[in-house]
């Protein structure tokens, strides 16, 4: 008798080429943003230790990770003046402008931005969906929500990995697969960020009326 549980080799594949797909959006984005910000430290440290030593005698340790911060503060000012959110306008529309890179650049921007802002880029609530399998439950924001021809509401979720949200997995359920919560965006966050450490008693309280 054939064993129809047997997995055959295209589908070990394809969960594998899955699996490290996966695994390069999760590393990609956090290398990335290793290696430009270690590139920003290194580079201002460079520049800054001779004219420091030239001026007091001696380098100054972490002088190029302060100046940094600084830098990045200083940014963030400029791009919340009216004239600095013009100019971030012009560079994005010259940006918009190059083939490939504006996807990526547009994608990142406003997976940030949904973080940044959660309520105003679009998170509408926090729910627990049924993930990855049957019987395991996991914190999810609803994205939007639709109906279908039949009246039946269709709820758009986003799924966030720990402890890095800014990736993750999208899902459209019916809404009966999902549990409707009062958790504040804000504090569903502060759990996906510390892996667990911060728990919600409404979470385990939901759970827990949903256990037979």
């Amino acid at each position: 008798m054939k064993d129809s549980k047997r997995i055959s080799p295209s589908q070990v594949g394809r969960k594998l080429r899955t699996q490290f797909l996966t695994g390069v959006l999760v590393i990609v984005p956090i290398g990335v943003a290793v290696l430009i910000l270690r590139w920003l430290f290194l580079t201002i440290d460079n520049i800054l230790q001779p004219v420091a030593k030239s001026l007091l005698g001696y380098t100054v340790p972490g002088l190029g990770f302060g100046i940094t911060v600084v830098l990045i503060y200083v940014t963030g000012v400029v791009a919340t003046s009216v004239i600095g959110k013009r100019l971030i306008r012009y560079g994005e529309s010259l940006l918009a402008r190059v083939p490939v890179f504006r996807y990526l650049y547009t994608g990142i921007k406003q997976i940030m931005e949904s973080f940044a802002s959660p309520r105003e880029a679009g998170f509408l609530q926090v729910v627990l969906v049924e993930f990855p399998k049957k019987g395991m439950r996991v914190i999810g924001f609803v994205t939007s929500e639709s109906c279908v021809e039949s009246g039946e509401k269709l709820i758009t979720v986003f799924i966030p990995t720990s402890p890095n949200p800014t990736s993750g997995y999208l899902e459209i359920v019916r809404e009966n697969d999902i549990i409707r919560t009062d958790i504040s965006i804000d504090d569903a966050l502060k759990m996906v960020l510390s892996a667990g450490k911060v728990s919600l008693q409404e979470v385990t309280d939901r759970l827990g009326a949903e256990m037979p």
